[in-house]
């Protein structure tokens, strides 16, 4: 395997934007593990499907062509020959990757995927479980969390700045908790910290900060 860092945490920590500017300065790649759960659910509430119902689900991946793609450093999710990246990132998107991401058969079929990207190029990985179960042999692994009012704020002005202007704090806040309770309750690969990943709590931190204490720790790794 090539060199993975996994960065795992709950919805609204952050990972992806941290991830990115880890990558940015390491000079690898980023895969956002998250986008392909959110393809799949995305895929199911458009062909009218209940994202809980495994057995639809499972039909569903049998038909379904989801591609991920760097074009100069960044990722592409494509579905079905569409490229979803925006349309991915909507709240109903959002819940129905926590739905599907339930099911052990969504998981088996994308943690293959993943698996097989890491493979192939040093890269970092977000996610839930990247650290306990895609990648358990990682050699430097995060958990990266804030407070919950925290996590909203930040989502809600991350949905806005992508154009988002009906979804509100309440909202955002809502469909936080209940991602929080299905990733941290699935009997599947739950959300949790590996006991060997290090915590690091962003509530106070800036985007500068928190990249900045992951890349010490990685070097501090690297030399242990």
């Amino acid at each position: 395997m090539a060199m993975a860092i996994a960065l795992d945490g709950p919805a609204g920590a952050g990972k992806s934007t941290i991830a990115k500017r880890i990558a940015d300065q390491l000079g690898i790649l980023y895969l956002d593990t998250g986008a392909m759960y959110r393809a799949i659910g995305l895929k199911a509430i458009q062909q009218g499907l209940s994202p809980k119902d495994e057995t639809a689900v499972e039909n569903l991946l049998n038909v379904t062509q989801l591609d991920i793609r760097f074009v100069d450093g960044a990722q592409q999710v494509w579905l079905d020959g569409q490229n979803v990246s925006d349309a991915i990132r909507t709240p109903e998107a959002s819940k129905a990757a926590s739905d599907v991401s339930t099911l052990p058969v969504v998981r088996r079929h994308l943690v293959e995927l993943q698996r097989d990207i890491a493979r192939r190029q040093a890269m970092i990985l977000d996610g839930r479980d990247i650290g306990t179960y895609v990648l358990p042999d990682a050699p430097h692994k995060i958990f990266l969390t804030a407070s919950l009012d925290e996590r909203a704020h930040r989502r809600l002005l991350d949905l806005q700045n992508r154009g988002n202007t009906t979804a509100t704090l309440a909202e955002v806040k809502a469909d936080i908790e209940y991602r929080d309770n299905q990733d941290s309750q699935r009997s599947f690969a739950p959300l949790k910290q590996a006991e060997d990943a290090v915590l690091v709590d962003t509530t106070t931190m800036t985007i500068d900060e928190v990249v900045q204490t992951i890349i010490d720790l990685i070097e501090k790794q690297k030399r242990a």
